[in-house]
């Protein structure tokens, strides 16, 4: 693959991955049934155990530039099967990821479609269950479909589309808190927690998946020029950039209208909506649907190139990693996440598919902050663009917040976690282990040999002598 992501587009590609379906979305859904007003802490909170895994993430990003994110950081300190085991769980994840916001995202286009007279007929909705008549939710196929298509253009232009997305999502944004902030009343505030603050804690597990979007951003190593330094502060500053504009825009959400009438659909523009301003209500809708483009962007991105990895390690047949000659993606697997996806996002409610994300991405941070504080100790010598403060309080910190926050999640989304972990270890048995002694015999990483890589990431020029 080819280093063309700089700073900028990083952090764009980080605040387009966290900034999506969690403020357009999934701000509503958890306020009107498990938070009321107190989703604000249930942001915070998320929000707080997300920055205790983002300063290890930030860690082995200065010092692993190598694209699988948790799976690659996990197999070079603890092991293979360890690595295995993480990056098997979150190819499921980001997979989830994808569908669950392209769920969000239908609900906006299709409030903009009904808001020029066109129509979806009932089947094509929603999943079933999810309403009476409901088959299919055929907005959030075609989403994910189109992203897939986008992202095998080839990175330089995807990444382009990416930041274009990302500013004009963050101008609308804008714009519902200075307009919002206007329409605010004091008394759809109270009560501020009517289902306790265990619900907001409830609700902190069910958002978490919406303030972790550097996960996905650290998949992109091999594609970032000076990874070593400039992936640490994209991932600093989407997340700060991003927390600051969620924390607004749920006082805003549940200061416009009553928590127990809000869209969890499209409760942005539902709220605007009732506040009599149907005009700026579209307009949201529409930014709602280009902002969450770059979440599914941001996702199946980071899907695509953890197949990749797993495939470049033998874990997985090689067929499914390789990258186009000409765009230098890997295509393949970019094509599958999408088709997966889309039956996800077709088939499945939007709650069912966030819990079985969260699950698998607290697990990863569980094992991502136990590696980097092993490896301080073990080896803290190694060139580290960034060191995680505060050691070893704020690892610890992150592995209670993560296990915490597992266990407000439903005990049939643990039983969909295990079954896949199992069907994950049957693989690695079957195939895993014995071709990845013949692709990488000394292992996934060698941190010893990759901490003699120059800073740029880049390999030596070659000097060639002109006679």
């Amino acid at each position: 693959m080819v280093r063309t992501l700089g700073l900028t587009q990083l952090t764009m590609i980080g605040i387009g991955a966290i900034i999506g379906a969690g403020i357009f979305s999934l701000a509503a859904a958890v306020a009107r049934d498990v938070a009321g007003p107190a989703v604000l802490i249930s942001f915070l909170v998320a929000g707080a155990a997300s920055l205790c895994a983002a300063f290890a993430y930030a860690e082995f990003a200065g010092m692993v530039p190598k694209a699988g994110s948790s799976y690659t950081y996990c197999a070079a300190v603890l092991g293979e099967v360890v690595g295995w085991i993480v990056g098997w769980d979150l190819l499921l994840e980001y997979t989830a990821i994808v569908a669950v916001v392209a769920i969000g995202m239908s609900g906006y286009l299709d409030f903009l479609l009904n808001a020029v007279g066109l129509h979806l007929p009932t089947w094509a909705l929603g999943a079933p269950g999810t309403g009476s008549g409901h088959r299919i939710d055929l907005l959030a196929v075609a989403i994910c479909l189109g992203v897939a298509w986008l992202l095998n253009r080839g990175t330089r232009t995807s990444a382009r589309v990416e930041t274009v997305l990302t500013v004009i999502k963050i101008a609308i944004v804008l714009l519902v808190i200075v307009v919002g902030f206007t329409k605010v009343d004091t008394q759809n505030l109270q009560p501020f927690a009517p289902f306790g603050f265990g619900g907001a804690f409830t609700g902190a597990a069910t958002v978490f998946f919406a303030v972790f979007g550097y996960d996905a951003l650290s998949t992109a190593a091999e594609e970032s020029v000076e990874a070593r330094r400039k992936l640490p502060k994209a991932m600093m500053l989407s997340l700060a950039v991003s927390m600051v504009l969620y924390v607004l825009v749920c006082v805003v959400l549940t200061g416009m209208q009553h928590y127990s009438e809000l869209n969890p659909k499209s409760g942005i523009s539902s709220a605007f909506q009732s506040a009599g301003l149907s005009g700026l209500a579209n307009v949201i809708a529409l930014g709602a649907v280009i902002g969450i483009v770059t979440v599914t962007f941001s996702f199946m991105m980071g899907a695509s190139r953890l197949w990749y990895a797993l495939s470049r390690d033998g874990l997985m047949p090689t067929w499914f990693g390789a990258v186009h000659p000409k765009r230098k993606v890997p295509h393949r697997a970019t094509w599958l996440i999408g088709i997966v996806s889309a039956v996800m996002a077709g088939l499945m409610p939007i709650n069912a598919v966030a819990e079985l994300t969260n699950i698998g991405v607290l697990l990863a941070f569980v094992v991502v902050s136990a590696s980097v504080l092993i490896l301080r100790y073990r080896k803290p010598g190694l060139k580290r663009g960034f060191r995680c403060p505060g050691m070893p309080v704020v690892p610890v910190l992150g592995m209670i917040f993560s296990v915490w926050l597992m266990s407000f999640l439903a005990w049939e989304t643990w039983v969909r976690l295990a079954g896949w972990l199992v069907v994950g270890l049957v693989i690695y048995g079957c195939y895993g282990y014995r071709r990845t002694r013949q692709v990488m015999p000394g292992g996934s990483v060698d941190l010893d040999a990759l901490n003699e890589m120059p800073d740029s990431d880049e390999p030596e020029p070659v000097t060639t002598t002109v006679r």
